[in-house]
């Protein structure tokens, strides 16, 4: 699902679209140096949902719901994310990486975490076609290869059992 100047080409889906508005939410509290909490995420979601016009309720709604999970599990485990994902960073300061690919590496590592539903190959490549849209074809690449690094080394620990 790929997004051109005029919106999606094809047909989106909630869980894109939440994962989409949860690190554009996350990425404009970093930026504001804000913490993630309810109510700025209804004024961001009121100016953000004027994006997608053209996506159903329903789809929105589903969406909505999926932004929130994301950005509170992300939110509370915050430190953990980053403390798994700064080390697959290889010759890269994770701190000095772009707030986009650092929000929407902690979307996805959430995702293979704690929520058992979801594949973690389904949020890699999810992650990765978010980075090319919002970062570029080279953020999505460095995404691709982080993740996939990472997702091993979860399993091999055992803290993930999904593949």
């Amino acid at each position: 699902m790929n997004k051109n100047n005029e919106g999606y080409v094809g047909r989106p889906h909630g869980k894109r679209l939440g994962r989409e508005l949860a690190m554009s939410f996350l990425f404009s509290c970093e930026m504001q140096s804000e913490t993630p909490r309810a109510e700025l995420f209804e004024s961001f979601l009121e100016t953000a949902l004027t994006e997608y016009q053209d996506v159903d309720d329903k789809t929105m709604n589903r969406a909505r719901e999926y932004a929130s999970k994301l950005y509170v599990s992300v939110a509370l485990n915050r430190q953990e994310l980053d403390d798994l994902l700064a080390p697959m960073c290889v010759n890269w300061d994770w701190m000095r990486l772009s707030a986009v690919d650092r929000n929407i590496m902690r979307v996805a590592v959430t995702e293979m975490l704690y929520f058992e539903e979801v594949p973690p190959v389904v949020s890699i490549d999810e992650a990765v076609e978010i980075a090319r849209d919002f970062s570029g074809c080279e953020g999505g690449n460095f995404i691709n290869g982080v993740l996939n690094a990472l997702k091993n080394k979860l399993i091999k620990s055992g803290k993930c059992s999904r593949s």
